[in-house]
């Protein structure tokens, strides 16, 4: 079986390789450079350390090495939505944008269609049922990524492999020592790729500027300071506000008028929500509902965390509501709820949380004060 591996220089991607071959696979491995567009004056995600340990696998195994550039791309499909998304007083996800339109898009349709099979080193598992390919949860739950990749298609993931999903991020570091892999030791990485050494709010105000707004208490309506753009804040946020006497919370914001609400205390009701409404629902592998009536009972989660949260699913149209049968901290429009059956195995999709959430948030937590 022909297989690509993608390969990032990592201790889990280098592992994937390590399984592979010693499932008796000949993979061909990729590094695939992404970041900004050189002419727009930032810093390539930091590459020449992540290719030395790349070379390093592709010499150690046997394996073919290409190192391939989807800048253009990623820049197209990634960085720009990210600008806009926070441009509109969204919170954005790349990674799940990159995963379904780099990783195993752009990818796929450049070098990928000569090989049966695509292995990366994410956290995750498939599970075949009937015929079907399904994305599965990986055993360890604290690394499990399988949030990151609910907006793949269903033609990309029969094709997917996902080698360390089996296994706990412990395991992992100890087969990279075993094996006396470089990468045994090395820090996982963290942040956005593309924003290489620059810091994502001197990013973000390259690309937005400053603007100057108001800070207020929501409750209250008492204006509290002052901020350099909405954008630069996103709901349930606690730190970089520049206020005394918190701890004080992002509970609302408004790109209009530039203006973000604020609740004090260590746990303001007004940073909870039960009620979750989604723009339309993308399926993994099949609609597992049709039209139905009733709620179906899910687990789901809004953010990347081990825990899951249990509550139910309505649809209406193309619209789906999620009801939480626990409240939820910091429900912020653009952020994707990701749906797992009720035993948080397999993944169904996801979905992205509607504006009119933040108005629902604060209809309710006026109704409480």
């Amino acid at each position: 079986m022909e297989i690509a591996a993608l390969v990032s220089g990592g201790v889990d991607s280098s592992v994937m390789v390590h399984l592979l071959k010693e499932a008796g696979h000949d993979p061909v491995i990729f590094y695939i450079r992404i970041g900004s567009e050189e002419q727009d004056g930032y810093e390539d995600c930091p590459a020449e350390e992540d290719i030395e340990m790349t070379t390093y696998i592709a010499k150690k195994y046997g394996c073919r090495l290409e190192i391939v550039s989807l800048h253009a791309e990623y820049w197209d499909k990634v960085v720009s939505y990210t600008i806009e998304s926070v441009r509109h007083g969204l919170t954005p996800n790349p990674d799940m944008m990159c995963n379904r339109y780099i990783k195993f898009g752009c990818f796929d349709d450049k070098w990928g269609k000569d090989f049966e099979k695509i292995a990366t080193g994410h956290y995750a598992t498939t599970t075949e049922i009937d015929g079907d390919s399904w994305l599965s949860t990986a055993k360890d739950p604290l690394k499990d990524q399988t949030d990151f990749l609910a907006q793949i298609t269903r033609l990309q993931l029969p094709k997917l492999m996902f080698p360390i999903g089996h296994l706990m991020k412990s395991e992992v570091r100890a087969l990279a020592a075993e094996q006396k892999l470089p990468s045994a030791t090395r820090k996982d990485s963290q942040g956005i790729c593309f924003l290489g050494k620059i810091n994502y709010n001197d990013f973000i105000e390259r690309h937005l500027g400053r603007s100057e707004g108001p800070i207020v208490e929501l409750e209250t309506g008492r204006i509290l300071g002052k901020h350099n753009g909405c954008w630069f804040h996103t709901i349930g946020q606690r730190k970089g506000l520049g206020l005394s006497g918190g701890p004080w919370f992002v509970v609302r914001k408004d790109v209009e008028t530039n203006t973000v609400w604020v609740s004090n205390g260590y746990d303001p009701e007004t940073q909870y929500g039960k009620t979750i409404h989604l723009h339309g629902f993308h399926f993994l592998t099949r609609d597992v509902w049709g039209h139905f009536d009733d709620a179906k009972a899910v687990t789901f989660k809004i953010r990347h965390t081990p825990d899951f949260t249990h509550g139910h699913i309505r649809r209406a149209g193309d619209r789906y509501t999620l009801s939480s049968d626990t409240k939820i901290q910091g429900i912020a429009p653009g952020q994707f709820a990701v749906v797992y059956d009720t035993e948080h195995h397999l993944c169904y999709g996801s979905g992205v949380i509607a504006a009119s959430d933040v108005e629902t948030l604060r209809a309710a937590s006026l109704h409480v004060i």
